[in-house]
């Protein structure tokens, strides 16, 4: 019977020792189609291991909705056939710059600061939703033929708690769901880290970006004997809208993966390859020294400056950590599979619908409720998307500031059908006074919500009120327009669309709106991919053929979004593009995407 263990000495595979070199791929962040190729990448680097988290919120949105549970038990099968063993992180909590660290809006806006403690409600959402995921990495465990050797209980618990029953009880109900394979925690470098996020009996990880000397120098402070091991070796990092792009040199970084191994320690490669947050799940920080300052969403692409690019192809960084890891390796490294192909360029698609966006939202939005003070997002159920208010200012009386207390995110406001500004966090209130009577439409919406530190699971929309003056405005109506609204088969079809110059023509009602066209695609068989770019527009989501790519901004740094070619199709393609903002000219362009990184100059991740 194969098996996989742990002991003082190391890791064991049938009894003979074996050395972890894993990079972390996620499924849900490529397309299903593209699988097999990231993983025959991943493979011809010199890895023998692949590792995956676990989005409970992509799976159950809302409570008792499961969506597509069995995509990880097929990943894992396709992890097999790769050759791999597989490495699962199911949290409940992931971060994994991630919507919300992976928890669903219906557990944290239900259980507030009582999630990831050992609260008996938390508890048992938690119990019931493993219980639910787990047969399918259970039935893939080694010991059973599979590729699972090591599933993780929760995820840098020691950066967020101390509950040391929550991790123990989590740890127990592993095992309880048939979990055989040895279990681990990972946690950063640190004392408190590492007392706050361990479990007696469990493997303890560390995860850094370099000095792996002195890192695992601390972690032999807490577990003296046993394998050592860099769960996360960040070799990149990711980017938020807005600012500079963030880039790690290849040389760097292929000398601190050396360190790791000189040093007789596993390696986790996060990311190996980091893939895209199609359909606006990409996750938010907050600045600052306790991740508890300014706002900070984070881009479409989750590209991380990873040796195996967004777009699958081998970077300058892939060269180079395949000559490190070629020594380890115990025969000759595979080849590598074909580059994918790109779609020749420039196309253009031009866009020749168009609905407003009120019109959409009565198209598409859930029913609008009407309540004494503003509901949050969560109280709505929108997790993706955004929320109109409405409400009245009475009147008459004179010209106050009006603006939106505990706003998150990001505001367009109307006052009397014309726009009156733009609303942020740090800029809650209209640039003019507003005078009574008069009617007033905020659309709000969520820029992602904070996946790691203290501000967890904080809610969206308007979450203090709407104020003119001093004075609150109650009576507000709400009325959430939801991203999977769009997913469903034909539902757009219900959208009264009219031709695209009625935008022009509608004023400031026409700067934002539902824009549809098409574009041809000739050799679509085989396409490994496509660049779309959106010059001109300003912020929102965009569709092919009925799958959204996420969210763009001309807030940058991102400016082309990644289109997977499994996604086109030969012929006639259909696009969507959701302008929240300012559209531009009724056009958007298509092209083989961004060149292969060959040089990494740029600001240097912490």
């Amino acid at each position: 019977m194969t098996d996989f263990t742990v002991d003082d000495e190391g890791f064991r595979f049938d009894g003979k020792p074996v050395r972890l070199l894993s990079g972390a791929l996620h499924y849900f962040r490529v397309h299903e189609e593209q699988w097999g190729h990231r993983l025959a990448m991943l493979a011809a680097m010199g890895l023998n291991c692949v590792e995956t988290y676990v989005p409970w919120n992509l799976h159950e949105p809302r409570e008792g909705e499961l969506r597509d549970v069995g995509a990880l038990g097929r990943f894992l099968d396709a992890v097999e056939r790769a050759g791999l063993w597989a490495i699962v992180r199911p949290g409940p909590y992931i971060c994994a710059e991630w919507e919300n660290g992976g928890l669903p809006v219906w557990v944290t806006g239900r259980f507030g600061r009582r999630v990831r403690t050992r609260d008996a409600e938390y508890r048992a959402v938690v119990e019931r939703w493993f219980r639910e995921l787990l047969p399918q990495v259970v039935e893939r465990q080694v010991v059973r033929g599979g590729p699972v050797i090591l599933v993780q209980a929760e995820n840098e618990y020691g950066s967020f708690g101390s509950d040391a029953v929550y991790l123990e009880w989590l740890a127990g109900l592993l095992r309880e769901c048939g979990v055989t394979v040895p279990l681990f925690t990972s946690d950063g470098p640190e004392d408190h880290m590492l007392t706050g996020g361990s479990v007696p009996g469990l493997l303890a990880t560390a995860n850094f970006g370099s000095g792996a000397r002195e890192g695992f120098a601390v972690l032999r402070r807490h577990q003296p004997k046993g394998p050592l091991m860099c769960m996360e070796f960040w070799c990149g990092w990711f980017d938020h809208w807005g600012a500079e792009p963030v880039l790690r040199d290849a040389e760097e970084a292929a000398g601190a993966l050396r360190e790791i191994l000189e040093c007789g320690a596993s390696v986790n490669i996060y990311m190996a390859h980091g893939g895209t947050n199609f359909a606006g799940w990409a996750g938010a920080n907050r600045g600052g020294p306790l991740q508890d300052g300014e706002f900070q969403p984070t881009v479409t692409s989750y590209d991380y400056d990873a040796p195996v690019d967004e777009y699958g192809r081998a970077t300058e960084k892939f060269h180079l950590f395949r000559k490190v890891l070629e020594g380890y390796a115990e025969g000759p490294l595979p080849a590598l599979p074909p580059e994918p192909r790109g779609l020749a360029g420039p196309v253009r698609a031009e866009l020749t619908g168009w609905a407003g966006l009120g019109d959409v939202t009565e198209a598409l939005g859930d029913p609008e409720t009407e309540s004494g003070v503003p509901p949050t997002f969560e109280e709505l159920g929108v997790d993706r998307g955004l929320v109109r208010y409405r409400v009245a200012v009475p009147g008459p009386r004179q010209a106050y500031p009006l603006g939106a207390s505990g706003l998150r995110d990001r505001a367009v406001v109307y006052v009397d059908g014309v726009r009156a500004g733009v609303l942020t966090e740090e800029s809650g209130t209209l640039p003019e006074p507003v005078a009574g009577p008069a009617e007033v439409e905020l659309w709000v919406e969520s820029l992602g919500r904070v996946n790691y530190g203290p501000r967890l699971g904080e809610p969206k929309g308007v979450t203090g009120g709407v104020l003119h003056e001093r004075q609150y405005l109650h009576g507000v109506r709400a009325r959430g327009l939801r991203l999977d609204a769009f997913e469903a088969p034909g539902a757009v079809a219900a959208v009264p669309f009219g031709p695209v110059e009625a935008a022009a023509g509608a004023g400031d009602a026409g700067r934002t709106g539902l824009f549809r066209g098409a574009f041809p695609v000739e050799g679509a068989a085989g396409l490994g991919h496509a660049g779309l770019e959106l010059p001109g527009w300003t912020r929102g989501f965009v569709w092919v053929n009925g799958f959204c790519l996420g969210r763009y901004w001309s807030a940058g740094p991102q400016r082309i979004l990644y289109v997977p070619g499994p996604v086109l199709r030969e012929g006639a393609n259909e696009v969507w593009v959701l302008e929240l903002e300012d559209a531009g000219e009724p056009w958007v362009e298509l092209g083989p995407g961004a060149p292969v990184r060959t040089g990494t100059p740029g600001v240097v991740q912490p």
